[in-house]
């Protein structure tokens, strides 16, 4: 039995052809000939971009607030001495 979030979902989706031809001609030689598969793989790797993309944004607002800014200096500070002690 299928869980509810491995059932297959179908829709009717109007593509360029020149897209298709585009994705079918750069896909790996083992997605070829399954457009469905091709379909799937490619949506994936869009979500894990599009959440790269989030988290890097994220840390980059978090690399700007001044309050993870000093909180990040004050604990440079504390392990400096650490540095000298020679168990590089």
């Amino acid at each position: 039995m299928e869980k509810n979030s491995e059932k297959a979902v179908r829709r009717s989706v109007a593509l360029p052809r020149k897209l298709v031809e585009e994705a079918q001609r750069t896909a790996p030689a083992s997605l070829r000939g399954n457009f469905n598969q091709l379909v799937v793989v490619s949506l994936k790797f869009w979500i894990e971009m599009r959440k790269r993309q989030e988290l890097e944004n994220e840390i980059a607002l978090m690399a700007r607030d001044p309050g993870i800014c000093n909180e990040n200096a004050n604990i440079l500070l504390e392990f400096e001495q650490t540095e000298l002690d020679g168990l590089l």
